[in-house]
């Protein structure tokens, strides 16, 4: 009786799913052709490159601090020690914050990136959920996500339809 029943809620899910409507979009693949998303990851390259060569240089200077520190400790009295660690420490610290500052969960870079990839993300989000509801699809996948897809075919690929939406291709 148990096995009459398990065959038949599994013959019911499977009949249920084959009558939904699935997509397959590679998300990667568009990225990649829209160029205000490539101008963005640009912009946020040049700006980490920038904000970091800014933390590397306050890092250089603790470290000359510190090796100036290390060559004249025999000839500094305990006030000038104690002086000169709390500048290098003051300086590791000051690094550390402003590495926070722009590369930290909440930082000026993920703010930046926010603001530069929510708008196409969002255009492209709205342009597959416009395809979804007029093909109606009940299910978009991204095959570029490592979500277990081995194989999808090509027929319900809705890619290049997103990009042509958007107005790229």
């Amino acid at each position: 009786m148990k096995k009459t029943l398990l065959t038949l809620a599994l013959l019911l899910t499977s009949l249920a799913m084959s009558a939904q409507k699935y997509a397959l979009l590679d998300m990667e693949y568009i990225l990649k052709n829209v160029p205000a998303y490539e101008r963005a990851n640009e912009q946020l390259a040049q700006v980490s490159k920038k904000w970091q060569a800014e933390v590397e240089a306050i890092n250089t200077e603790a470290a000359t601090l510190y090796k100036n520190y290390q060559n004249e400790v025999v000839f500094l009295s305990q006030e000038q020690k104690k002086s000169r660690q709390e500048a290098i420490m003051n300086k590791e610290r000051e690094a550390a914050d402003l590495k926070k500052k722009y590369f930290g969960p909440e930082g000026e870079l993920f703010k930046k990136r926010e603001a530069l990839m929510t708008p196409i993300q969002d255009e492209i989000y709205n342009t597959v959920k416009e395809i979804a509801e007029l093909r109606g699809y009940s299910m978009v996948i991204d095959r570029s996500a490592d979500n277990g897809i081995i194989y999808g075919s090509p027929r319900v690929d809705i890619s290049n339809e997103v990009l042509q939406k958007l107005g790229y291709q």
